[in-house]
């Protein structure tokens, strides 16, 4: 593992902490936590190092938060496990390219997914807060498992962040799940693009495992309290994260991208 300082670590396991929160409660924890890891790593950690870590530290929070929804939430876990498993396929694939990007490439992007969606929510303030009535067509279902599955899987391998605010917003259109809902089937399909991704990010030795298992634990910590607090304030609650939380990271990117 690189020489970092004590303090950076502080900071880092703070961030793994709120962003165990925020992925349990609308998904995109990524959005904060990859960011620090790419301003909290030396310089010379190749891009690839700071995706496989960040994979680590996420797949535990993903988990706790997966579990207690499965407690507690309206899951369809047949349709989720069928999303999941085309899921890790496609962050297999997406991990697998993900090997040369360059650090200089991630932070525009995200700053451009971020923007996508909360122009997306803003725009849609009825958005997720409608559940859905009766069985679901099987033709919604298979659309399910190409763009959440396969698609946004790709994307988790390759980039990550915002994965799992793109699965809830996929399921909510898709399956015609309320927010809650979406974000509680989310985190099974998250658990597989996570898998998948940081099984390749091994496999490739781009994994800082002793940093990982510190942050992870407050991952964790962030992700069953983010469960928690979803399940009890509902959907309205949920959009008003996902819209502070977009908002907030733009505003950080973009000054770091172009005033710092």
């Amino acid at each position: 593992m690189p020489d970092i300082p004590t303090t950076t670590i502080v900071v880092l396991c703070l961030a793994a902490l709120a962003a165990g929160w925020i992925d349990a409660v609308v998904g995109g924890g990524g959005l904060l936590l990859l960011p620090a890891l790419l301003l909290g790593l030396p310089g010379s950690t190749p891009a690839a190092t700071a995706l496989g870590t960040n994979k680590a530290v996420a797949i535990v929070g993903t988990t706790g938060a997966a579990v207690t929804y499965v407690r507690k939430a309206p899951i369809d876990v047949r349709t989720a496990v069928r999303i999941g498993l085309a899921a890790l396929a496609g962050s297999m694939g997406g991990a697998f390219f993900a090997a040369g990007m360059s650090t200089d490439v991630l932070k525009p992007v995200i700053m451009a997914v971020l923007v996508g969606v909360g122009a997306f929510v803003i725009f849609r303030p009825d958005f997720g807060t409608a559940p859905a009535t009766g069985p679901l067509p099987p033709r919604r279902v298979l659309a399910a498992i190409g763009l959440a599955g396969v698609g946004i899987g790709f994307y988790d391998g390759l980039i990550g962040p915002g994965t799992g605010t793109f699965l809830v917003l996929a399921l909510t259109a898709v399956l015609r799940f309320d927010l809650v809902t979406a974000s509680a089937n989310a985190k099974i399909v998250n658990c597989c693009t996570n898998a998948g991704a940081l099984g390749m990010f091994a496999w490739q030795g781009a994994v800082l495992w002793q940093l990982a298992a510190v942050m992870a634990v407050f991952n964790l910590a962030g992700g069953t309290l983010g469960a928690r607090t979803a399940l009890k304030k509902g959907s309205g609650f949920v959009r008003i994260v996902l819209l502070t939380t977009v908002v907030a990271l733009v505003a950080k990117m973009a000054y770091e991208q172009w005033v710092a």
